[in-house]
């Protein structure tokens, strides 16, 4: 039996493992998925919010504004990238600057550093591909981008090497109190626990109502992106964003932590809870936006979109975090509710829950307890000298699988043998890249199949895009 089982591996659920690893206990994580941030984490911004648009008082403002300060930290400790860009919200008429006034005024009730609202001279000299309806801007220097799986993964395998055991494809069907214990019954047989941490997304209120009479609703909000070639990447430096509506911050125009640029998201809500498709009209509406240059002079190329993708938030009515113990469901506790700006705000929820599980069990902290990590090895990183060493040391490192994003036989070959080793196609994808440029994998597909097959001394029509039934070949030719 486990002391701890936390629902879900998602940057709030590694988190939350990464913080519960510092203590002596027996613990571990199921995930449905086949990998790390493989449901609402993985279809992400990838923006880290300062914290002004936060309602003043919410339990989203206080853990956004400390899990901002963490992030820095982290990317030292684990080894995974980070830009602080700063974040703009541009007002393009005299009425907006109303709203960023309010949006000032926020930042200052939440303790957010360093905001101020610039004047239209100030802001051109910053971005000057802003558009020229542009009359003044609200600029956060906190703001940054970060890539969602490389904070899950680093947490993850952190947590991983500290103890902390992962379970994946592995289902939670329906949740039982027994005595003093819980019952959840898998896919995979009946796991015992103590304590219950539910960081499951979308589906947190499926598990929260098996155990509790105060129910409570979440909501799929479906945002979708285009995502933008490189070669484009440098048309802002900051993360710039309109003007927020009702559902949210609006359709923003942002570089990635690795060089490329995206418009998104948009947001609709949804029934389905699995939906995410990208749709014909939505990606219209994104293709619009990118061309009538709501936030930019210049006129952003269509040609030079790489892909599409779509991802869900998980939006609770009162539009706030639940980190609590249930009320009525003892040892039974909640993440939910953790949509924008939760990836900001997950280190700090991470050690929240932490500290309340640990003092609901009586847990001691460890004596030794590993606090960084490594990140896959990136030969680009290396001087010349050091990258010919490398070589000479480990050809794999010479020998290019994925050219659009120069990933090597060597970084797949390291994805593969780390703690949470990738076993699919988008587990090797998320962790080195390769697949992820202008050909989308068309060229490499092969060549990672092999590497994944020789590792892990399986067939090639075992191989499988993301575990499950997802398998690319069926079989040899000339057998068929």
């Amino acid at each position: 039996m486990y002391d701890v089982v936390i629902i879900g591996a998602g940057v709030t659920g590694c988190c939350i493992a990464r913080e519960l690893s510092r203590y002596q206990l027996n613990a571990c994580v199921v995930e449905k998925g086949d990998d790390v941030a493989s449901g609402t984490s993985k279809a992400n911004s990838g923006v880290i919010h300062s914290g002004f648009d936060a309602k003043p008082g919410s339990l989203m403002a206080k853990l956004n504004v400390e899990g901002n300060a963490l992030l820095w930290k982290l990317a030292e400790e684990l080894d995974f990238p980070v830009k602080k860009n700063g974040a703009l919200v541009v007002a393009t008429d005299e009425e907006e600057i109303k709203h960023l006034e309010l949006l000032l005024d926020q930042a200052r009730q939440n303790g957010v550093p360093g905001v101020r609202i610039l004047t239209r001279e100030e802001v051109m000299k910053m971005e000057p591909n802003l558009t020229d309806k542009t009359v003044a801007a609200l600029y956060a220097p906190t703001g940054g981008v970060i890539d969602p799986f490389n904070l899950a993964i680093a947490m993850g395998e952190n947590a991983n090497v500290n103890g902390m055991e992962f379970r994946f494809e592995t289902e939670v069907l329906q949740i039982h109190k027994k005595g003093e214990k819980y019952a959840l019954e898998t896919n995979h047989g009946t796991i015992e626990t103590k304590c219950v941490v539910n960081a499951a997304g979308v589906y947190a209120d499926k598990f929260h109502n098996m155990v509790s009479e105060e129910k409570i609703h979440i909501t799929a909000r479906k945002g979708e992106y285009l995502l933008f070639d490189k070669t484009v990447g440098d048309l802002f430096t900051a993360s710039v964003f309109p003007v927020p509506g009702k559902m949210g911050k609006g359709i923003l125009i942002a570089p990635t932590v690795h060089g490329n640029l995206y418009v998104g998201p948009t947001a609709n809500d949804v029934e389905d809870k699995e939906s995410i498709n990208t749709t014909q009209d939505i990606l219209q509406l994104l293709t619009e936006k990118a061309k009538a240059n709501h936030l930019s002079k210049k006129v952003i190329p269509m040609n030079k979109v790489i892909t599409s993708f779509a991802g869900l938030r998980a939006h609770q009515d009162k539009h706030d975090f639940i980190v609590q113990e249930v009320p009525d469901a003892e040892c039974f506790f909640d993440a939910a509710g953790i949509e924008s700006p939760g990836l900001t705000s997950s280190p700090a929820i991470g050690a929240m829950m932490a500290k309340m599980v640990s003092e609901k069990l009586n847990l001691k902290k460890k004596e030794k307890f590993v606090s960084t990590r490594k990140g896959v090895l990136k030969p680009e990183k290396l001087t010349d000298e050091e990258r010919n060493q490398l070589i000479k040391k480990n050809p794999a490192y010479g020998n290019i699988i994925c050219r659009c994003e120069m990933v090597t036989e060597g970084e797949i070959v390291d994805a593969i043998h780390r703690p949470l080793g990738a076993k699919s196609m988008d587990s090797i994808k998320r962790r080195t890249r390769a697949g992820m440029g202008r050909c989308q994998a068309g060229f490499c597909t092969p060549r990672t199949m092999e590497v994944l097959s020789r590792e892990l001394g399986i067939g090639m029509t075992e191989i499988t895009k993301k575990g499950g039934g997802s398998q690319l070949v069926v079989g040899k030719t000339k057998e068929l």
